[in-house]
């Protein structure tokens, strides 16, 4: 059996509809997942981001946060029998507010993995409090504490650099400058797991909101380059995957380049149709189709 990617729900934030897709309904308020992934069938356990470090720390964004119940890291890797101590890897897709809070809850052991971009990028001050104080300086403490605990890429001069087999990270820009995508190959194809290069799957992929060409990606609004490097970012993902893992939306399956189905909480998983999908802020899926 090849390599799996499991979601793993950390928290429910709530923020500006706008803030996911460019100009779609501002001012209205909508409350989406923050997801991490597990990568298992390898030789070692990974984790693909981390989270918030706890939900109050949103309000440093005018957001909202929730750990409801089964959320959070511990509860999440808890449902696939492992502990903290037990991951090997954590790699980030990019350390923003609610990616990279529960770093410091890994032991020592465990390696961080960050594009060095994306960790120049977190104190430069152009985001702002999108890399919140306590992070960062966690980071440049496993950066000079213990040896082999943070490892920094250089992914714009590396076509991709290996973690495991199987599992390599890939420049992905857009988003931010430092973004990585993390590129699993699965028994069913390479999955991609993109962070936030991609919010919205219905709205930026699906029915694109305000595009008029075939395959032209919609933009999020929240992005640190210009349109036209997101919208490369997210033809850069999508190019090659079977599967999409967005970090606030369920997995998208491709080809050809489009959407043409979900699956729920694993890749590879069972299809969902597109016109049977229940949304991203279902808890379960029934094999019915139905929202549990």
């Amino acid at each position: 059996m090849g390599l799996e990617v499991h979601v793993l729900d950390l928290g429910d934030i709530e923020l500006d509809t706008s803030f996911l897709v460019l100009a779609q309904d501002p001012g209205r308020r909508q409350e989406v997942p923050t997801f991490g992934f597990l990568i298992t069938g390898g030789e070692a356990p990974i984790v693909v981001d981390t989270g918030f470090s706890e939900p109050q720390i949103m309000g440093n964004l005018g957001m909202k946060g929730w750990w409801r119940d089964g959320q959070g890291m511990e509860k999440a890797l808890d449902k696939h029998g492992l502990k903290m101590d037990e991951v090997r890897y954590v790699l980030h897709t990019h350390l923003h507010i609610d990616h990279a809070g529960y770093d410091r809850h890994f032991p020592m052991s465990t390696t961080v993995v960050i594009n060095r971009r994306e960790l120049e990028y977190s104190v430069s001050g152009l985001m702002g409090e999108q890399y919140p104080a306590p992070y960062i300086k966690h980071l440049v403490d496993r950066l000079h504490d213990e040896r082999g605990a943070l490892r920094l890429l250089d992914l714009e001069h590396i076509d991709a650099e290996e973690i495991i087999p199987g599992v390599r990270c890939q420049y992905a820009g857009g988003h931010t400058e430092g973004s990585m995508n993390v590129l699993v190959d699965t028994d069913e194809g390479l999955a991609v797991i993109c962070g936030d290069v991609i919010y919205d799957v219905e709205f930026q992929l699906v029915t694109p909101r305000l595009q008029r060409m075939e395959l032209d990606p919609a933009v999020t609004g929240n992005h640190g380059g210009s349109k036209r490097e997101e919208k490369t970012a997210v033809r850069r993902a999508v190019k090659d995957a079977r599967f999409i893992l967005p970090a606030h939306d369920r997995p998208a399956v491709i080809e050809r380049g489009g959407v043409i189905g979900r699956t729920f909480d694993r890749v590879p998983g069972e299809l969902i149709a597109l016109d049977a999908w229940p949304g991203k802020l279902t808890r379960e899926y029934t094999h019915s189709g139905a929202a549990a």
